[in-house]
């Protein structure tokens, strides 16, 4: 079976890749990856991938051209489309024509929302699932606005982008005026009520209409957390593996409003990272369309959501679509690093 998987340069495509090589048992596949940038490291890995292919970026003219073009050369039957850009695109594309090959891609109006985190934040506001936000433009900044709606100390990050981008636990004026002149980049931030707790991840399989899978997670560390002002970067290094039917409770109470404010489907996959309160409240601070970095940790617990995807994709019969919230075993933990294949182990295993 010929499965497209779209910017391989990144470690959640790396990560899902893995875990069809390593841990699906539903068909052999050939991967075929693609990527916009000619340095990206795994164009060049055959045993990762069967065949790679450099392209235009999504929304350039040229795109779906070349995309066409190697799914008709390979007969690839279904895409697993991963940076957001591409979700994007492809849902676009759905709303016009047939897609070139079958995938699963959210509703191009949810999309478009879940990507922008102030649009996000402000549907989820009304319900009371995230925490205190305001949008603050670099341009036009009003520093006594600003305190007077969120008091020191808040968390502050772009409204785009994923991986930790323009974030920062902001204490005092000086250090806010200086981490948006240091981030030219940024367009727009949002700044948050700062929340202590856990950082946590609840992933979701959706599938016309009706949600099938679900699993908890929470990020503990992150990889070269040490670059990065904030700590974090985006990719776990350590986290633990969670039970937690009343997180998934929260994400899909989240889902449901999100899903109502555009009349959009229940279908697609989505990461819902939510964050603790100083007394416990799991709040939403964005959605993912897509996958995540530590995607190959739950796969290797038992919880592959990219052959969940291609088996509901492919029709199965045998696939279970009753919902079930995969479990894992008590304390399960994972590690991980660059280049390196994840470590599942027990917490009182760790050499402390």
């Amino acid at each position: 079976m010929n499965i497209l998987i779209n910017g391989v340069g990144g470690p959640t495509p790396r990560s899902i890749s893995r875990a069809l090589r390593w841990y699906s048992r539903y068909r052999r596949y050939e991967l075929i990856g693609t990527d916009i940038n000619p340095l990206a490291r795994d164009l060049y890995d055959p045993g990762l991938y069967n065949k790679s292919y450099l392209v235009p970026p999504a929304g350039y003219p040229d795109y779906w051209e070349k995309i066409e073009s190697i799914i008709e050369q390979h007969d690839i039957r279904y895409a697993l489309v991963q940076p957001e850009l591409e979700v994007i695109a492809w849902a676009k594309k759905a709303t016009k024509e047939t897609l070139p090959c079958k995938a699963l891609i959210p509703d191009y109006q949810l999309a478009k929302l879940l990507v922008d985190k102030s649009a996000m934040t402000e549907v989820l506001a009304e319900e009371g699932l995230v925490p205190p936000s305001m949008v603050i433009d670099p341009a036009g900044k009003d520093f006594s606005a600003i305190e007077k709606a969120l008091p020191y100390p808040f968390w502050i990050r772009s409204t785009t982008g994923s991986s930790g981008l323009g974030s920062l636990k902001v204490t005092d004026r000086a250090s806010l005026q200086n981490w948006i002149t240091i981030n030219p980049g940024v367009k727009q931030f949002i700044a948050s009520a700062y929340l202590p707790g856990r950082n946590l991840a609840c992933k979701l399989l959706y599938y016309e209409g009706r949600l099938v899978r679900a699993a908890c997670g929470e990020r503990v560390n992150y990889i070269m957390s040490k670059v990065a002002p904030s700590g974090i970067t985006g990719n776990t290094s350590f986290g633990r593996l969670l039970n937690e039917p009343e997180l998934v409770q929260i994400a899909v109470r989240a889902m449901n409003v999100l899903f109502k404010a555009v009349d959009a489907p229940q279908h697609g996959f989505f990461t819902v990272d939510l964050k603790e309160s100083a007394e416990g409240q799991a709040l939403v601070t964005e959605v993912n369309v897509r996958h995540v970095a530590f995607s190959i940790c739950f796969a290797a617990a038992g919880a592959t959501f990219a052959e969940d995807t291609i088996r509901l994709l492919d029709n199965d019969p045998t696939f279970d679509r009753t919902f079930k919230m995969y479990e894992f075993e008590p304390d399960l933990i994972f590690l991980r690093d660059v280049d390196a294949p994840p470590i599942l182990l027990r917490e009182n295993q760790l050499l402390i």
